[in-house]
């Protein structure tokens, strides 16, 4: 990745394995109309779930560094595998407010009415000692069902969202979840909240989706303080960043941001 600049001096830095941290970033842009945003999909190392934790790592301090030295004021860690597995080795390294996302399991305890929580995430997270310790701090009393969903964010970095592939591999996983009685799912991967739609679908009415990134932008909003830019101001900007094929990128910005968006590569290294 380059060396340092201050291109994006005073901006915020959010970043995903891919491009399933939109689901935060729209959350930011909502809360902080007025602010810089750099987004950087870490696609040619996508997805983090099926990675070792020592790879992650290595990712999360790549791009966490970079966005650093690109002078950002602050660093949104837009994936549950990436905030379990590293987090705390970011923030000991950096001098930035970093803010990470974590499945929402203390929301959905306090929600349902059956006792059964499901999470829904990917190997490494629903595996690491960061949701064992989410678990054990707030399950007390419930039943919480760890549930890995291979597949899921490929689907979501092809913006495949509506397929009836996408409803099978949903299906697939989200059933033996309701079998043990679960009211509430926890989308515990960013990516998850663009399939929202299939998983309400194969769950149905009586089951609550919790989706942590609203609560992530109000956490942002608080570190930042007295650092945010004035109401009012002009409306922020927004760029992108790939380490992946940045063709496949835009397509899967342009539908899952909504909006037409210029990617940059990023060298992946």
């Amino acid at each position: 990745m380059s060396t340092s600049s201050t291109r994006f001096a005073g901006a915020i830095g959010v970043f995903d394995s891919g491009v399933g941290g939109l689901s935060v970033l729209r959350a930011i842009r909502a809360a902080l109309p007025e602010e810089d945003l750099v987004y950087v999909a870490d696609s040619g190392h996508a997805p983090y779930g099926d990675q070792t934790e020592a790879h992650i790592t290595q990712r999360t301090l790549t791009v966490g560094n970079w966005l650093a030295e690109q002078g950002v004021k602050a660093i949104t860690i837009a994936c549950n595998t990436a905030t379990v597995v590293a987090a705390r080795t970011l923030r000991e390294q950096t001098h930035l407010p970093v803010v990470a996302i974590e499945p929402a399991i203390k929301p959905a305890v306090a929600l349902t009415r059956s006792g059964v929580v499901g999470v829904l995430a990917t190997r490494q997270t629903v595996q690491s000692e960061s949701v064992a310790r989410l678990c054990d701090t707030h399950g007390a009393g419930k039943r919480i069902v760890l549930q890995a969903c291979p597949g899921w964010v490929e689907l979501v970095e092809q913006a495949d969202v509506h397929s009836a592939r996408t409803e099978a591999l949903v299906r697939e996983f989200v059933t033996p979840v309701l079998s043990q009685g679960a009211d509430t799912l926890v989308l515990g991967c960013t990516h998850y909240p663009f399939l929202r739609d299939a998983i309400a679908r194969v769950a149905g009415p009586g089951v609550q989706l919790i989706d942590p990134a609203e609560a992530v932008a109000r956490e942002l909003v608080r570190r930042l303080g007295d650092q945010r830019r004035a109401a009012g101001a002009q409306p922020g900007t927004t760029q992108f960043f790939t380490t992946g094929d940045v063709a496949q990128t835009q397509h899967a910005v342009a539908h899952l941001w909504g909006a037409l968006a210029a990617v940059e590569a990023l060298a992946s290294g």
